[in-house]
This record gives structure tokens, C-alpha cells and sequence, in this order.
């Protein structure tokens, strides 16, 4: 069985510069960050004395580019890498994807390598909840290569390539197993004893598109009748750039199941729910996960910090979530409700993987080409 490696290709408009990226993705393992590297491939006499330039802005979008008007503005554009690339001198560690591409494409190649501010926010982007808006809503990350005589040269769209990419993070290796639980009571006006709820989750980690199960136990104490209940995925979002909360429920169920609970029963109960992206198509404010080309989108991830830090000192978009359980006592009544904390998040691929290996001369470079990419087409070379 061959195995194969997928690099990103592109070509800038003048078809004198050529950036093969071996990911696109700057991982963030909370206590450092991978690069992103790659390969560039430059005419040393187009150059003529001139380099090629590496650099990475992040731009903050909080509003619909249709409704600045008047000068306000909803967006910001940092730059937060601006570095030469080639020629360099060649004594950089280079990944056995780099030492293929180098040996395969000649004289011409230039090994690099893109490493963000560790502070630099992770890619969330915001529905905008119709299909109107020309510019997405969230951080959004691009890498540009080009050529100048100096890294203040404002790029040219002729001969730079631009690429999308994206910072992500990962569910820890090794998971705190801490059992989300809480006991809730609420006692009644003019009524005697309390009604009182205990809920707990199996774990605090789940991963997308896994079921969450919520276990609840109800002792009925007072002189209330229970109605109905409702068990909920709440995700709350912060966005740093205006300084704004708001909160969506991204899965819901309610049951009548062994209702009413009248004074004095009890009853156990388990709520299953899967929290979806695809169930909350089109709805304004969901928080998803930053996107590259043309891949499903997924709800934004748990924005995770190191020990010791507050996550709300964390910058872009923090997106936190709970599993809210409702008691519904009536109108009169109201209702009781628990909220317990759990993070979703993506598993890390390399900790599904065996142990990584050297890259064989058998393997092979699947190049996505960004000109054939439109059509569907991807090309696979030796």
C-alpha cells in the first residue's frame, strides 16, 4: 500500500513564484505552537537581488461589511509575522516533506518556516445567518509569500501567493476525567420544602458529533408539581474585539416522560443530545470552527488557555459550552435550572496515529494544485 503526502500548491498571477505548504494549520498546544512550513520556489534571476517575504495577518471581522457606513468600520487587520524566507541560509532544520520537495524541485527551492506570536487568537468565524454577507464574520487568518526589497514593501498581487490558513487547537492528550456534577434546589413562596435536582455529565471532554448523555434525579420535596423538562447545549460566546456576550442553544430536547412529578416522588432520567453544526445552519451568532477551502463546517471548539490563566483574558473569540437541564413547575412555579460545563473539542489527529516515521522514497507528494482545486482536481507525483 502507498502512502501519500498532500501538499498545497500555488502559483502567483506572473508564474514566477510557487509556495508548496506541507499543512495549513498553525497547531496550538497551549504551551508552544507548531509553524506552518513549506517550500518556495523563486527564479534567482527574477529575484535580482530582491527576497521573498513571509507574512501573516489575522483580520478581526465583528460586523457585516454592508453596514459600514458613514467611515465606521467593523474589522482590524494585524500583522503578526513579517519575515525573509529566501534566500536563506540553509541551516534550518528541515522536515523530511521539505528535504523531498527541495530534492524534487532544484536549485531554485527554499525550505521555510512560519511561526505565530503564541497570544495570536484561534480561528473562529461567526454565522452571519444568510447567505448576503461578502466577508466573514470572526478571525480569519491569511499567510502571504512575496517578493520586495524590503519586508516594509506593500505586496504585489502579481507576484505574491496568498493562502488561507487557519490556528487550531486539539483536545489534550491526556484529558482531565473530572465528572461535571451539581445538586440545584428551589423552594416556593408561601409553600413548604424544595424541589431538588442532581445532574452530572460522564465526562468534560467530548469531541464533535458525539452524543452527550446527562443524568438526572429529581426529588420532589415540595408542594409543586413538575410539568415538563427540557435538557439543553448552550454555546456561550465572547468576542474580545467589541466586547460583547451572547449565548445560543445549539441543541435542544424537552419531555413530558414521567411527568407530572407530583409532592413528594422522585424520578431518574437521561437526556441524550448531539450538539451539530448542520443543525444550525443559517442561524445568527452560532460560532464555528475557521474554515479552509471547501470542508463542512463544524461548531467552534472550546477555546482552551494554559494552567494558571484566566480564559477570559484569551483574545479573537472565546467560545465556552454547558448543558443546561430545565424544570418546568408552571407558570406560577417557574422553573428550576442546572447549568454544568464540558468542553467540545477536536482530537488531536497525531495522538490517533501510530508512531510518526521518516518519509520513505515510496511515498508519494499529492500536490493540490489551487488552479485545478476549483475543479475538483488534485495531482499525485512521485
Amino acid at each position: 500500500m502507498v502512502n501519500a503526502v498532500k501538499v498545497f500548491k500555488k502559483t502567483a498571477p506572473n508564474g514566477k513564484v510557487t509556495a508548496y505548504l506541507t499543512r495549513r494549520d498553525f497547531v496550538d498546544h497551549i504551551d508552544h505552537t507548531s509553524p506552518v512550513d513549506g517550500v518556495i520556489v523563486v527564479d534567482n534571476d527574477y529575484l535580482r537581488g530582491r527576497r521573498v517575504y513571509a507574512r501573516v495577518a489575522v483580520t478581526f471581522r465583528h460586523g457585516r461589511e454592508e453596514d459600514e457606513v458613514m467611515g465606521l468600520s467593523f474589522s482590524k487587520e494585524l500583522v503578526l509575522v513579517n519575515t525573509q524566507v529566501a534566500p536563506n541560509a540553509g541551516e534550518e532544520k528541515h522536515s523530511d516533506v521539505q528535504d523531498r520537495l527541495i530534492k524534487k524541485l532544484g536549485a531554485n527551492a527554499y525550505a521555510f518556516s512560519v511561526a505565530l506570536p503564541q497570544n495570536a487568537p484561534s480561528s473562529v468565524v461567526l454565522d452571519g445567518g444568510d447567505d448576503f454577507s461578502t466577508q466573514p464574520l470572526g478571525v480569519i487568518y491569511d499567510l502571504q509569500l512575496y517578493v520586495g526589497d524590503r519586508d516594509e514593501d506593500r505586496p504585489h498581487r502579481r507576484n505574491s501567493v496568498n493562502f488561507s490558513v487557519r490556528k487550531v487547537q486539539f483536545a489534550p492528550c491526556e484529558p482531565n476525567n473530572r465528572q461535571p456534577q451539581t445538586l440545584v434546589s428551589k423552594s416556593f413562596t408561601l409553600s413548604p420544602g424544595k424541589l431538588n435536582l442532581e445532574a452530572s455529565l460522564a465526562r468534560g471532554l467530548y469531541f464533535h458529533g458525539q452524543q452527550i448523555e446527562v443524568k438526572l434525579m429529581i426529588n420532589n420535596c415540595s408542594k409543586k408539581t413538575v410539568k415538563s423538562m427540557k435538557a439543553q447545549v448552550v454555546q456561550h460566546v465572547e468576542v474580545t474585539m467589541n466586547n460583547s456576550h451572547f449565548s445560543r442553544v445549539v441543541s435542544s430536547l424537552e419531555s413530558r416522560e414521567g411527568c407530572p412529578i407530583t409532592p413528594g416522588t422522585n424520578l431518574n432520567k437521561t437526556f441524550s443530545l448531539t450538539p451539530l453544526a448542520s443543525s444550525n445552519q443559517k442561524r445568527f451568532g452560532i460560532a464555528l470552527d475557521g474554515q479552509v477551502k471547501d470542508q463542512d463546517a463544524n461548531l467552534a471548539s472550546s477555546t482552551m488557555v494554559a494552567a494558571g490563566k484566566n480564559v477570559n483574558d484569551a483574545l479573537g473569540i472565546i467560545v465556552s459550552y454547558s448543558l443546561r437541564v430545565k424544570l418546568n413547575c408552571g407558570a406560577i412555579g417557574g422553573e428550576l435550572t442546572a447549568d454544568l460545563p464540558f468542553k467540545l473539542m477536536h482530537p488531536d489527529p497525531l495522538s490517533t496515529k501510530p508512531a510518526l516515521r521518516k518519509m520513505q522514497s515510496s511515498d508519494k507528494l499529492e500536490f493540490e494544485d489551487f488552479s485545478n482545486l476549483r475543479r475538483g482536481q488534485s495531482v499525485s507525483e512521485d
